[in-house]
């Protein structure tokens, strides 16, 4: 059979088993996304907005220059804030002088421990419903140095420039205390389990030592990850102002809701005395929550009595921002002649500070990805001094992916084994480590559809293709990222007498198209043109705690649109009363069409919104709610899936690496918008080339210091490192996520770094397990 055959076959396969999934899931999950027993007809809707590549409505915003960032807020009598950064890792100040900054031209402020307003620590990220902080150290109470870098005096001038030379002329000496800055240091002294969102990182299932000990073939080796700092396009900035007892915040943030609870608490006021907006962000990644520029920024707004606009320079967001941890990972794997697995042991060691909650968790792929007749995983924790580590674009599972696909493809050498086969031999028919059914799972045709467009059969054995100087090899490997659906979700809708619709819910666009695919959604559930929807976001005064995080902001805001909007179709049918054709009817009887309001199976009983409102003599009708629980989690294994396929060319002579070709073929649901989703995998992928090839932290474990803090120095892909990226899709909607969508956003970056370093192996039979792939480690 070809591969062509295979896909089709799969196809049908897949399709019948979706189907089949959703009526089981009618009967286990009756209060999931099928409201009445009735699956939800956008789901499968082909006709509408939903599914059509539309460009993003905010582009012609920011192709102008007319959409303000954070740090492009003009206020009236603003200063300008700069910070000064600790030099040693762990100590205290023995001295500061201030006196020649306070003199320097412009300067108004500088803020120091002596004089800083008194301010509880920030609630730290994870602890609570709305916490956001990046770590919950005091900001400036005392003259403790936690970490090299840390901000010790801030400066407020009337231009940036008078900003940033009056730091320069502060004088610190410190008085240094022994910190712990090796890795190899923290690991002697002692480690302790991880805990990832309040559960602990270790899965056991059976004895995989003793299983791995009789496997007919087997690969046991150690994987290594570098520290990888956050570097969006947008710096980390805030214009903040006071307003009598009322703290205002114009931030570039991934968490407005959040962020104002948080910044309450660090001031001892009202979460609504705290109003924070930020309708455009420049790229998050995880980076752009609540860090201690915007609390110091705060503190000096309130001592100056004027607006404040603090924006990090690059140096300052690798200063004070934090980004992805050093992982030592062994990942070993026992088969059985035939390929199956009979153990898969995923573990290791991460660094991590006492004042942080973000062990990468490096042991999620593993845990679902693979069927094994017995698992053991686990993250252990080694303590370092160093500036609190956390979310980066796919935790866990970018690192993780590495090292667990990197060893497959070394046992489907070792066994003379195809490596799409060997993983699909593998593929579980349950989650491997709690026995929950999928909600839909369509790795294999991922895999055939991908393998036929890349040209999968044409590759050879490793060293065995050149072009002049150059080796070339392929390469695969799994991506894989969780749905998440966090609770706390809530949208209003809000219909006028014309026809058009207000959607306020305070969730995020960092430029993955949000408001673009929301407004879709919004107008196909609705029976409304695009252009009669209106979505309003990136404010803590909307309704929602939503964190653009996860992936999971789309079901996140599509749980709550679907919740406002059955709460405005009762109180629309109500209005119409017995006089009108949906008299009777039901919420889930109908659906919105044609700017109104029909019965599913029977359209010729409609009325319009404008009649319904018409005949109330109402202007508006206004619809607020909040989804359920995210019951289909505990229902369903659910995830998003990929095959990432790669080509490299490397030269012989130099060592240097070149991606000549890159195809993602992935499993993610329903695709909202084509347009906007393949430019979230390309993205994705553009950022796991440079996880592979180039990102690195440069930590001077002698004192704990960051030595490569520019794009200089750290170097991220640019053009002439990223070849064409070919995208493809099963776009087959999962039943139990709202929408049928699960999240695009993170899974790109999964999967990529093992596809390099596997294609590197075949061009030059050379394993690297240490990232990222340099040429010193192929001469």
């Amino acid at each position: 059979m070809s591969i062509r055959d295979h896909a089709r076959t799969a196809k049908q396969a897949m399709q019948a088993a979706t189907q089949a999934a959703m009526t089981k899931a009618i009967q286990l999950a009756p209060d999931s996304w099928m409201p009445g027993g009735r699956p939800d007809p956008l789901i499968f809707h082909k006709h509408g907005h939903v599914g059509q590549p539309v460009s993003r409505i905010d582009g012609p915003l920011k192709v102008s220059g007319a959409a303000p960032f954070a740090a492009e807020i003009p206020l009236e009598g603003m200063a300008y804030a700069a910070l000064l950064f600790s030099t040693i890792p762990k100590g205290r100040i023995a001295s500061m002088d201030v006196s020649d900054a306070l003199l320097a031209p412009g300067v108004s402020l500088v803020m120091t421990h002596r004089n800083a307003p008194r301010m509880a620590t920030m609630p730290l990220f994870l602890t609570g419903a709305k916490a956001a902080g990046g770590d919950d150290l005091p900001i400036m109470q005392d003259d403790r140095i936690h970490w090299n870098g840390q901000p010790v005096a801030l400066v407020l001038a009337d231009t940036q420039e008078q900003a940033d030379h009056a730091t320069s002329l502060i004088r610190v000496t410190y008085q240094a205390e022994e910190a712990v800055t090796s890795f190899a240091a923290a690991k002697d002294n002692g480690t302790v389990p991880g805990l990832f969102m309040n559960q602990p990182l270790q899965s056991r299932n059976g004895d995989a030592d003793a299983a791995l000990a009789e496997a007919a073939h087997k690969v046991d080796a150690v994987y290594r990850t570098p520290r990888h700092n956050h570097n969006p396009i947008e710096l980390h900035a805030a214009t903040v102002m006071w307003q009598g007892d009322r703290l205002r915040v114009h931030d570039a943030s991934q968490a407005v809701a959040h962020t104002a609870w948080s910044l309450a608490q660090v001031f001892g006021i009202d979460e609504d005395q705290v109003h924070v907006t930020s309708p455009f962000v420049g790229g998050g990644f995880g980076s752009k929550t609540l860090w201690q520029h915007q609390v110091l920024a705060a503190a000096a707004s309130k001592l100056a009595g004027r607006p404040v606009r603090i924006m990090l320079s690059r140096e300052g967001v690798h200063r004070m921002v934090g980004g992805r941890t050093v992982t030592e990972q062994r990942v070993a794997i026992g088969a059985d002649a035939d390929g199956r697995f009979q153990s898969l042991i995923h573990s290791g060691t991460i660094a991590m500070t006492r004042h942080n909650m973000m062990p990468e968790p490096f042991i999620l792929p593993a845990r679902s990805g693979y069927a094994s007749r017995t698992m053991k995983l686990d993250v252990e924790v080694a303590y370092v001094d160093m500036i609190a580590n956390t979310f980066m674009r796919a935790p866990g599972e970018a690192v993780g992916t590495f090292a667990l696909e990197s060893a497959i493809d070394e046992l489907a050498v070792a066994m003379g084994i195809d490596p799409i086969e060997l993983r699909l031999r593998n593929e579980p028919d349950k989650d491997p480590s709690t026995g929950a059914p999928f909600s839909a799972r369509h790795v294999e045709e991922a895999y055939r559809s991908g393998a036929e467009r890349f040209g999968w059969s044409s590759r050879g054995a490793p060293g065995s293709r050149k072009d002049g100087e150059w080796l070339i090899g392929t390469g695969v490997a799994t991506a894989t990222y969780p749905y998440y659906r966090m609770p706390g979700g809530a949208a209003r809708i809000t219909l006028s007498k014309d026809g058009a619709a207000t959607i306020d819910i305070a969730a995020h666009e960092m430029g993955m198209g949000t408001s673009t695919a929301q407004t879709q959604v919004a107008a196909d559930r609705l029976g409304l043109a695009m252009d009669q929807v209106t979505f309003r976001y990136g404010d803590s005064s909307l309704p929602g705690v939503v964190l653009a995080g996860g992936s999971q902001q789309t079901a996140a805001i599509g749980a709550s649109v679907i919740a406002a909007q059955r709460v405005l179709v009762k109180e629309l049918l109500k209005l119409a009363g017995n006089d009108s054709p949906l008299a009777g009817l039901k919420v889930e009887d109908v659906g919105g069409r044609d700017g109104g309001l029909a019965k599913l199976d029977d359209p010729d009983r409609f009325e319009s919104y404008a009649s319904i409102l018409s005949r109330a003599r109402r202007d508006t009708v206004v619809a607020e709610a909040s989804p359920p629980p995210p019951l289909e989690m505990l229902h369903w294994s659910m995830h998003s899936h990929g095959a990432m396929f790669c080509e490299v060319r490397v030269n012989a002579v130099t060592g240097e690496v070149r991606v000549s070709r890159f195809l993602g073929s992935f499993d993610c649901g329903r695709i909202l918008n084509p347009k906007t989703a393949a430019s979230q995998f390309r993205g994705g992928i553009v950022m796991g080339l440079g996880l592979a090839l180039m990102e690195e932290t440069q930590f001077d474990e002698r004192s704990g210091r960051i030595m490569n803090p520019s794009l200089a120095e750290y170097h991220v892909p640019v053009h002439m490192d990223v070849p064409d990226i070919e995208v493809m899709w099963t776009d087959i909607p999962d039943p139990h996520a709202p929408m049928g969508a699960r999240g695009v956003g993170e899974i790109g970056i999964t999967g990529v770094g093992a596809a390099v370093a596997n294609a590197v192996f075949n061009a030059t039979g050379k394993r690297v397990r240490d990232l990222p792939i340099t040429l010193d480690k192929l001469l």
